[in-house]
């Protein structure tokens, strides 16, 4: 029977089972889901965890630290009467917390004014604001190709050991509204990430003096994989804090979201549940949705919630679920390629693997340049013929091509070492990234441009003696 306790709520001691991360309460009247537990342990450690399922009188209950310890007859429960919320307020920027939002900086807790369910709520799509105002990353295989815009959600899908986290760090310290100047606020949340890429998150925007304008929240490899579930909700519930309340262009980097939806996997199979693609469970399209759908910009406000999830693919495999999914949810993605890695090209942005699906909404005259779209797709139909006719050069040899081929290939070489090329110190502007492009292209034949005006050939092409 449970006891009543006023100020904390109904305590249970009644464990039917440990399944995993999950503990089974018997004998539960009145709680709710998404309820938080809390949970003590035989050693009298105190422990966090949510209701899962409730039902029949029983409880399932997520342990967010595990339920390593936990013994059936010795732990206790009682449970609070209420959801998860963090304190959210200015005082968060320029500090570093755990995946549930405590703080490992050697600071004090942090005072909010206010505190809000880490659920968030839902953006009345009546309210939502079309995402079309240009952010400029410094990065031209993004700015002139895949352009970013405020309030929209593009992932980045990558490979193990290619150099995500190093591109995630570099959008993070230079992105920014041109013309205006304003500066992006930056949350990242890392979610089993190993030590060294904590530590590199956070010493890169030190350095860089970023980390005053940025929040990290931090789940390590060998932290429990439940508080991955947690992290991302963490993280968002204090963007949408500063976008929505303070006004302020929010910048959110999740990495890694496979480590998400593993955490996501062990829990369905915990719960033996009826399993998915790949033993993933079938609703994790929705829960992905409810992560990537807290971006957006919304109708009389001046904030924006732009978002760039990173996920790494299984042995590469776009099809998997997890980027397939994504990509169903999100507005196109940038594609790392393992090719041009091995080429040393940094980033090794796959470009004809990409896409920004808002991309025209917010570049041309008055936005960027009125030039932006039309070299864009100049620069997409060069590159793509220039690999096509590599792969026909290996077949025939150079011998075998027209004059007019070797100019591609020429321009595919250039395209790669001038253009996707660029250090990771390197911010371009808009106006340098056009720039190389325009050199790039005066290097093919003019009738070859088709995609580009003639006004605009007079206008911004180097003519080549």
């Amino acid at each position: 029977m449970p006891s009543q306790n006023r100020s904390t709520g109904l305590e249970y001691s009644k464990i039917s089972e440990i399944k995993g991360p999950l503990l089974i309460i018997d004998g539960v009247t009145g709680a709710a889901f998404d309820e938080l537990v809390e949970i003590e342990t035989p050693s009298n450690e105190k422990r966090l965890g949510r209701v899962l399922e409730i039902g029949g009188g029983r409880a399932v209950v997520q342990v967010f630290e595990g339920t390593t310890g936990l013994s059936v007859s010795e732990t206790k429960t009682k449970f609070l009467g209420k959801t998860m919320k963090i304190p959210v307020s200015d005082q968060l920027l320029g500090r570093v917390f755990d995946g549930l939002g405590r703080p490992i900086d050697s600071l004090p807790d942090p005072v909010g004014d206010k505190f809000l369910d880490i659920n968030g709520e839902s953006i009345n799509p009546e309210r939502r604001d079309f995402p079309d105002d240009f952010i400029q990353t410094g990065i031209s295989s993004i700015d002139g190709l895949n352009t970013l815009v405020r309030g929209q959600k593009l992932p980045i899908f990558s490979g193990a050991g290619l150099p995500h986290n190093l591109l995630a760090a570099q959008i993070a310290r230079q992105a920014t509204v041109p013309g205006k100047g304003e500066e992006f606020a930056v949350v990242f949340a890392a979610i089993g990430v190993q030590n060294s890429e904590a530590s590199f998150f956070r010493k890169s925007l030190e350095e860089s003096g970023a980390i005053k304008r940025s929040i990290l929240y931090i789940n390590l490899a060998d932290d429990p994989a439940i508080e991955r579930i947690i992290t991302p909700r963490v993280a968002l519930t204090a963007a949408e804090y500063l976008a929505f309340e303070k006004d302020t262009h929010v910048l959110v980097i999740i990495s890694d979201m496979t480590n998400y939806a593993e955490a996501l996997r062990e829990i369905s199979a915990a719960r033996e549940e009826v399993p998915g693609r790949k033993g993933y469970p079938g609703y994790l399209y929705t829960d992905l949705a409810t992560i990537y759908e807290r971006a957006g910009k919304i109708k009389g406000r001046n904030g924006s919630l732009t978002q760039i999830p990173i996920l790494s693919m299984p042995s590469d495999d776009i099809t998997h679920p997890i980027p397939d999914l994504t990509g169903y949810i999100t507005e196109g993605q940038i594609v790392l390629g393992r090719d041009l890695h091995r080429k040393e090209i940094y980033p090794p942005i796959s470009i004809l693997s990409c896409l920004s699906r808002l991309m025209k909404e917010g570049v041309g005259e008055g936005k960027t340049r009125k030039d932006h779209q039309n070299v864009s797709s100049q620069l997409y139909s060069a590159y793509s013929r220039a690999l096509e006719l590599r792969a026909l050069a290996e077949i025939v040899g150079k011998a075998g091509l027209a004059p007019v081929d070797i100019k591609y290939l020429e321009f595919g070489d250039l395209f790669e070492d001038k253009f996707l090329k660029q250090g990771f110190d390197e911010n371009r502007t808009l106006e340098d990234t056009l720039e190389i492009a325009w050199d790039l292209l005066s290097t093919l034949p003019v009738d070859e441009l088709t995609k580009v005006k003639q006004d605009e050939i007079s206008s911004y092409m180097k003519v080549k003696a």
